[in-house]
């Protein structure tokens, strides 16, 4: 399976390349590492100031527009004696300008935070006029996820979260099944936080595999039904993420995995004043 269909039938890689924490210097290599690594799917965001290399990476490669899936993200709008939606339109425009695209595959809301209703809007008008083929979410928990849902047209394509061995969202994944939404992973090796990367359990899964734990984490999101978006700037490590479709890990293993699960964030401490404020109260989980 190396894509799945999205609930308005745009098909998006389940393996792409992401951008988050490259200096925009190194961007422009990077993405151009990528893609002549095969790469075709590629996310980026407003909030990581480095569109305009992904965009120029893209135009270097010659590679078809067609062939290409691009994400972008969609910071906080503050509008206090305007419009959030036009904000959003002239934001969305302004990402547009820097990727130098006529059009965007995917376009999520960065953060539950502000008036993502009145953002939410305008990303439906943006997907109507086919400037977003596809809108979704990020970092959006279950009841804000399903609120968006209940009180808004379009159902997101995506919600974009926290997914690795360490926290693995089971039951946030199966809800999003129920309501058709696509669950994507960002830190899929959670940053090596944990010590991911010499973890007895993948390790020695990945030697009956041959495959390194980088490959054995990525498998195994993606026999999960997860879309993942590793990050290297190291063109070797760009191609041994790629080459993850041959092999398959086995029930056992995958039984084995779920037992890594902490059930918490390795990035945000719930004790935290403005993260507690950003979840509304509610522990991260």
């Amino acid at each position: 399976m190396n894509s799945v269909t999205l609930n308005n039938g745009v098909e998006m890689p389940v393996l792409g390349f992401g951008v988050f924490q490259i200096p925009e210097e190194e961007t422009q290599a990077a993405v151009e590492a990528a893609l002549a690594a095969g790469y075709r799917h590629l996310d980026t965001a407003a909030s990581y100031a480095n569109e305009a290399a992904v965009g120029a990476a893209v135009k270097a490669s010659g590679i078809g527009r067609e062939e290409l899936f691009i994400t972008t993200k969609l910071w906080i709008q503050h509008a206090p004696t305007g419009s959030v939606e036009e904000d959003t339109k002239r934001a969305f425009e302004n990402s547009l300008h820097r990727l130098g695209l006529e059009y965007v595959d995917l376009y999520l809301i960065h953060q539950p935070l502000g008036d993502y209703y009145s953002e939410w809007r305008a990303m439906q008008d943006l997907n109507g006029e086919g400037l977003a083929r596809a809108i979704g979410v990020s970092n959006f928990h279950p009841d804000r996820l399903v609120d968006l849902i209940d009180h808004n047209e379009i159902v997101p394509a995506v919600n974009q979260i926290e997914t690795h061995p360490f926290h693995q969202r089971a039951a946030d994944q199966t809800l999003m099944l129920e309501r058709g939404v696509q669950i994507e992973s960002w830190g899929p090796f959670a940053e090596g936080k944990n010590g991911l990367f010499t973890n007895g359990t993948l390790a020695s899964i990945g030697e009956t595999h041959g495959k390194s734990v980088a490959q054995v984490v990525l498998r195994w999101l993606i026999q999960r039904g997860v879309v993942v978006i590793p990050k290297s700037v190291r063109p070797e490590r760009m191609a041994q993420n790629l080459d993850v479709f041959d092999f398959t890990l086995t029930d056992e293993q995958m039984t084995k995995i779920a037992t890594l699960d902490t059930g918490a964030s390795q990035f945000f401490d719930h004790r935290d004043p403005a993260m507690v404020s950003w979840l509304g109260g509610r522990r991260i989980s």
